[in-house]
């Protein structure tokens, strides 16, 4: 078991919505627009980052009347099987609706450390079209990947993130930069740089290994190449900002690095790039890759292991989705699932918990 006794208040159109008694599989039903995506997302801020919309958290906190505070709050039980359940929360305080609060077991937290505590991804429609999208947004997703099996990803990443910042700040001043100044700030990238550059490499070559034993059984395999943007390094991708700086000071930004890595994703047997497949193609190769990587969560973690999948079922053949609960079953992860209808879910309804969400109301259907 991981999360039990989720609550949400105040949180976007859930007043004061309680969960208990999960599941390995939990099934949220219900019209589109009722609320059931919000309980993912809400569970998604049980980890490090922005959650699965990236929304601010200005947005998230429930609107009009009464709840028109700005403020919300998510609170979730860890039972982890090894001593005492531990509570994690988030949400913001009163008159600060931009400062995200994290605590566990009541006290004070850094929410970069709360991969410690959970091994959590997501699967939604809006990343259908990742390997259409933006290569940032091949890289967030690869981040959040590998901080399911790397908790400590999360703090190297944020260390880089600031660090460029300051570069790109220096580089786009009227005046030069302190050589020295850059120096330092050059040395911060390039220590946290390596480290999220090699973890993400890491990871592409365990995932490519993976799909490339064919274990997903009827989806459409993706073949994945890392490309990064500088050296791994960490002493030559400190050379090569030294080397980059004239050419980054003339563009006003950092042209070399981790920032600028890629993810080259194929149909494995049509050598066709997954932006040029058919959208089921693309789906079923986001499918593959998401039970990829659920395979290497269970051999590596030791934490408790989270998949939430949004609206998963619907598109799929029963083929398809038989593999897919059999794989979901053998990963070991609580499964979280939202669908507007339980039929889809006819095979494990018997094993579920399942909710119906309504208006911002959730409540219990049917019993595991």
């Amino acid at each position: 078991m991981a999360l039990d006794r989720i609550l949400l208040t105040r949180f976007r159109n859930h007043r004061d919505s309680a969960l208990s008694g999960t599941a390995r599989f939990n099934l949220l039903v219900g019209e589109n627009g009722a609320g059931k995506t919000n309980v993912l997302e809400a569970i998604s801020l049980l980890a490090p980052g922005r959650g699965l919309r990236r929304a601010a958290l200005a947005d998230m906190a429930l609107r009009g009347g009464e709840a028109g505070t700005g403020t919300f709050a998510i609170s979730a039980r860890l039972a982890s099987g090894a001593g005492e359940p531990v509570t994690l929360g988030t949400g913001t305080e009163p008159g600060r609706p931009t400062r995200r609060l994290v605590t566990v077991n009541g006290a004070d937290h850094p929410a970069s450390g709360l991969g410690e505590w959970l091994s959590l991804f997501w699967l939604t429609p809006a990343m259908d079209r990742l390997f259409m999208d933006s290569p940032g947004a091949r890289r967030r997703c690869l981040d959040r990947m590998v901080l399911a099996l790397e908790p400590g990803h999360a703090r190297a990443a944020t260390r880089l993130e600031n660090a460029l910042r300051e570069r790109n700040r220096l580089l786009a001043e009227a005046r030069d930069p302190d050589p020295q100044w850059l120096d330092a700030i050059e040395g911060q990238i390039a220590e946290a740089g390596s480290l999220v550059a090699q973890a993400r490499a890491r990871l592409v070559e365990r995932l490519a290994a993976s799909l490339a034993g064919g274990a997903d059984g009827p989806f459409a395999h993706p073949d994945l190449a890392y490309q990064p943007g500088g050296p791994l390094d960490a002493v030559a991708l400190s050379a090569a900002l030294r080397q980059s700086r004239p050419r980054d000071r003339a563009a006003q930004r950092t042209l070399t690095g981790p920032h600028r890595d890629e993810l080259a994703v194929t149909m494995a047997g049509k050598d066709q790039p997954a932006a040029e497949c058919s959208t089921g193609e693309q789906k079923a190769m986001l499918i593959a890759l998401t039970l990829a990587h659920a395979g290497l969560a269970a051999a590596d973690s030791t934490r408790p292991r989270l998949l939430l999948l949004d609206e998963v079922a619907a598109h799929l053949d029963p083929l398809r989705r038989a593999a897919l609960f059999d794989k979901l079953r053998e990963s070991g992860a609580q499964v979280w699932m939202t669908g507007t209808e339980a039929a889809p879910f006819g095979e494990i309804l018997g094993e579920a918990a399942v909710w119906s969400v309504a208006d911002g109301r959730v409540d219990r259907s049917g019993p595991a």
